[in-house]
């Protein structure tokens, strides 16, 4: 297989990246030329399926179990990567939760969780992949926020605060390694086709379509599409930036 100039012979991790919208990026990363360290927290069977297809794509896919809420398990993945690799060119934080509720009933347990994988996950992660890039002096780190983080949501109070504390996270870290070749974007995505919107009802999926003026759902691969974009080397001179891959929704 011809590999993609410029995605050939990276390596890229990618947490939660063995179902959804971390599935589609994983695998449009393999697809251009990416060697991928697939993070999952509880389903292995979808993080080894996803492993397979990457291979079937000409590149070397590892798997790696690891809840980014610990700081251990952090650490794992990248020792995994660095291990298996000697590198890590493209960070993509995408795993996520939702425990969602009114603020008012909302339960600080469920506030802190939701805050624990989706932020201080994503702070851990950049952490524990930025000694290998500063050395490098390169890397592309995409955090994965949301338009919830932007315009806000009802009933999601706590998945808010975290898709709009990761706007703010990126774009401090993308001040603090612009120089050393490091950029860091964020991808924030709208209404996109996923296990979790399997399960709503056709008329709750009609009212939030109605509200886009894409006059669709998005699809993963949307989204993974722009996060190739961003962990090319294309994209050198963009850094800081949210990218709102929604339809329209938050114009």
């Amino acid at each position: 297989m011809k590999k993609d100039n410029a995605a050939a012979n990276d390596t890229a991790v990618i947490t939660g990246g063995a179902r959804g919208i971390g599935r589609a990026i994983t695998l449009a990363l393999a697809a251009k030329g990416c060697d991928v360290v697939i993070n999952y927290s509880g389903s292995k069977e979808a993080a080894e399926e996803t492993a397979k297809e990457c291979e079937a794509l000409g590149v070397r896919a590892v798997t790696v179990q690891g809840n980014v809420a610990s700081e251990e398990d952090c650490a794992k993945i990248v020792e995994t990567a660095k291990k298996e690799f000697g590198k890590i060119d493209i960070l993509v934080n995408n795993a996520g939760i939702t425990r969602d509720g009114l603020l008012m009933t909302m339960s600080e347990e469920d506030f802190q969780a939701v805050l624990d994988v989706n932020l201080v996950g994503a702070f851990r992660m950049m952490k524990a992949a930025a000694r290998m890039m500063i050395r490098a002096r390169y890397g592309r780190i995409i955090n994965i926020s949301s338009v919830s983080g932007i315009m806000g949501n009802p009933g999601q109070t706590n998945y808010s605060a975290s898709k709009a504390g990761i706007i703010g996270m990126t774009k401090s870290y993308a001040k603090e390694v612009a120089a050393r070749g490091i950029t860091v974007n964020a991808i924030a995505p709208g209404f996109v086709k996923t296990d979790m919107t399997d399960a709503m009802t056709e008329k709750a999926i009609e009212t939030i379509k109605a509200e886009i003026p894409a006059a669709r759902a998005g699809e993963p691969e949307d989204i993974a599409n722009a996060a190739a974009f961003l962990a090319s080397r294309d994209s050198g001179y963009i850094t800081g930036q949210v990218l709102c891959v929604d339809g329209g929704m938050c114009m």
